[in-house]
């Protein structure tokens, strides 16, 4: 009499889920999982460049159950791949050679951001995992703050240089409205005028080059005039001693060819009248 048994199944590791956007391949389980609400992960764009991405990140890695039949390589790219444009995204670049394959992806809808890169084992390495790294694109909440006062940095560089960079401004992607975690700036702005009563500036909002021109400077004058009504209304600063300016991607500070260039243009100028 022939003895009939059931096939142990591994379980997903504690904590871990599939991530935003994606099931998983079929009879896969998660062997490892990692979650952070604000990290950075390298990508590739399709022009091959290195794109470096901040926000929400997850990390997944599945394995094949014991005794089931994997997939090829090919199988779990194209899965993935052909999920992403089904709801809009886009292959950034492909890689399948023998000793593994690589995809990465991106998903851009309304005011989301989503980069994706899957790797897999090669066709010879049938029990290795594949792994998803993506990453929600998102600024950073600021737990720290620097001494001295931030808005003695603003004197001290409007002094010598006539005007002074702010990152601290968030607006969404497309939007002039400026986010709730834009305050403590805000208040060092706010303190600036405050503690100098001569001083006049002009807000002057600046973009990247990505979009039509005429779209960026209308743009850009959008959110210098939501930064000065927030210091007029918010803060009691005189309407006559903050005049809002847009100059879209006119003044550059650095190169518009990479990610890290084109967050550098991306800011409020504070110009001394």
């Amino acid at each position: 009499m022939l003895a009939s048994f059931t096939m142990a199944m591994e379980s997903d590791v504690e904590g871990s889920k599939d991530p935003p956007l994606f099931t998983r391949m079929p009879n896969h389980y998660i062997s490892d999982y990692k979650y952070y609400d604000f990290d950075g992960y390298t990508f590739v764009n399709s022009k091959g460049e290195d794109v470096n991405v901040e926000g929400h990140r997850y990390y997944v890695q599945y394995r094949i159950q014991e005794g089931a039949k994997p997939p090829s390589q090919l199988q779990i790219i194209r899965n993935y791949t052909n999920a992403i444009k089904a709801v809009g995204g886009t292959v950034e670049k492909e890689e399948l050679e023998d000793t593994g394959g690589n995809a990465y992806m991106k998903l851009q809808k309304d005011n989301t951001e989503i980069w994706v890169h899957i790797s897999t084992p090669g066709n010879s390495t049938d029990i290795n995992p594949y792994q998803l790294n993506i990453v929600q694109k998102a600024e950073m909440v600021q737990d720290v703050v620097a001494n001295p006062e931030v808005s003695d940095v603003f004197a001290k560089e409007i002094d010598e240089k006539g005007k002074t960079a702010i990152y601290g401004i968030h607006f969404d992607t497309d939007k002039a409205e400026v986010k709730p975690e834009s305050e403590a700036v805000l208040k060092e702005v706010s303190k600036l005028l405050s503690q100098n009563p001569g001083l006049k500036l002009y807000i002057v909002g600046h973009t990247d080059n990505v979009g039509k021109f005429d779209y960026n400077m209308k743009l850009s004058q959008s959110r210098a005039e939501s930064v000065v009504k927030e210091l007029t209304s918010k803060y009691g600063v005189a309407s006559d001693r903050v005049i809002p300016y847009g100059v879209g991607p006119l003044s550059p500070v650095a190169s518009n060819k990479t990610e890290e260039g084109r967050a550098k243009n991306r800011r409020v100028e504070l110009i001394e009248q």
